[in-house]
């Protein structure tokens, strides 16, 4: 889906600043941070400011095409997959990965919850990931 319809279906209204981020998130699955999408998209867009990122992502989150990950506590970080799925944060070279989401976790609906209304669910990992974990391998 373009991004163009991709922002429609969520009820925003296409703009060049908007359409140009939503297609960074889809084509870029390094759940970057506003820094990241500011400075890969500047160069082309020069009116861009990083508080029109912030502003967009923000509106993105807050109509559900994208999913802001507070899986590092130094920087929000954005994923424009809004399927169920997990994320894993390598403490060795910072990279967040999807990952398949727990099938207990989708059952949080049915439990439970004391009058407490669930809006969102995030399953975060974080460990080495393989790539990381070879190398220390080679290294021994």
């Amino acid at each position: 889906m373009k991004s163009y319809d991709y922002l429609i279906s969520y009820n925003i209204k296409p703009s060049v600043q908007r359409i140009a981020i939503m297609d960074y998130l889809l084509v870029h699955k390094t759940h970057p941070s506003i820094d990241e999408i500011y400075l890969a998209l500047c160069k082309d867009i020069p009116t861009l400011s990083k508080t029109t990122v912030y502003n967009t992502l923000k509106l993105f989150v807050e109509h559900g095409a994208a999913l802001m990950l507070t899986i590092d506590e130094k920087n929000a970080c954005f994923d424009g997959d809004t399927s169920l799925h997990a994320h894993f944060l390598c403490k060795k070279c910072g990279k967040i990965f999807d990952l398949p989401y727990s099938n207990e976790v989708k059952q949080v609906e049915q439990i439970d919850m004391n009058g407490f209304k669930v809006d969102e669910i995030h399953q975060y990992y974080k460990g080495i990931c393989p790539v990381c974990s070879k190398e220390d391998k080679e290294r021994s």
